[in-house]
């Protein structure tokens, strides 16, 4: 497998062995679907349409996918990730995995009506390169959607500043043994998370703007949404950030156009789509 760190895809084959998501409500399954596909356009893909999931993990996102269209092929690095995701998707007959990285070229180029990888290629150490890759899987005109950790490009100062005492505090949780880990996670989500984002919850009653309050996209979420989110971000050894800038150019270098962006949480949420057939 080239471009992967293996200790990240180590962690999170022992994330998603914890968190398969069975536990999570279907009402809010469906409300996080529509916060990162919200942009991406359903309407333009051929019936039947053949498509892949980059770092499928759980197959949490998969299994949406999935029924809306003909054939989903998932792709993970990860066995233990690939095997619960196998597992919560067993029921659905379209559905393939292969166990790949994201530049083993699992797919045949030109090949996929659509293509989706939400959260996984800044966890790689070349994202330029891995979005590259999955471009070369998509057929002319076909759209691809990705969410990339953005660099605080759109927050004030105070918030950086916040970030980057809490990515010391990653750089040393991510090498605690599993099990601490997943303790301190646990406990992060239940002393931080949580309150920060019930807090929002009242404030935003009350009238108040917090768009800028910590945590305040979590205020419509279970805690068990928080503590899925608090072990990917306390507990993955590889993180890589970028500005909108930045990944509007990786994505027009990678051969996409058309880029257009969510505005809303979670940032950067984007599409693009490969140019037609000339």
């Amino acid at each position: 497998m080239k471009n992967i760190d293996s200790k990240t895809v180590s962690s999170f084959g022992d994330e998603w062995s914890r968190f398969d998501q069975d536990g999570l409500d279907a009402a809010e399954h469906d409300f996080l679907f529509d916060t990162y596909f919200g942009i991406f356009p359903w309407e333009s893909l051929p019936d039947r349409a053949l498509g892949f999931d980059m770092g499928c993990g759980s197959g949490r996102w998969a299994i949406l996918v999935a029924p809306k269209v003909g054939k989903l092929t998932c792709i993970d690095p990860s066995p233990e990730a690939l095997a619960v995701a196998q597992r919560k998707l067993s029921h659905l007959s379209n559905v393939r995995f292969v166990n790949a990285s994201v530049s083993d070229q699992a797919l045949p180029p030109e090949s996929q009506d659509f293509g989706y990888s939400l959260g996984v290629l800044h966890h790689v150490p070349d994202t330029a390169s891995a979005l590259r890759d999955c471009v070369r899987l998509l057929k002319p005109g076909a759209p691809f959607l990705v969410y990339l950790y953005y660099r605080f490009d759109n927050r004030p100062r105070w918030f950086v500043f916040i970030w980057r005492i809490s990515d010391i505090m990653r750089r040393i949780i991510s090498v605690l043994p599993s099990r601490i880990k997943s303790l301190v996670t646990d406990l992060i989500a239940v002393l931080v998370y949580f309150p920060l984002a019930r807090l929002a919850l009242v404030g935003e009653r009350f009238g108040f703007n917090i768009d800028r309050w910590l945590l305040s996209s979590y205020r419509q979420t279970s805690l068990y949404t928080m503590r899925t989110d608090s072990r990917d971000r306390f507990g993955t050894p590889l993180e890589q950030r970028f500005t909108r800038r930045e990944i509007t150019e990786m994505m027009h270098d990678a051969g996409l156009l058309d880029v257009r962006f969510s505005e809303s949480f979670p940032f950067w949420c984007a599409v693009g789509r490969k140019p037609p057939a000339v």
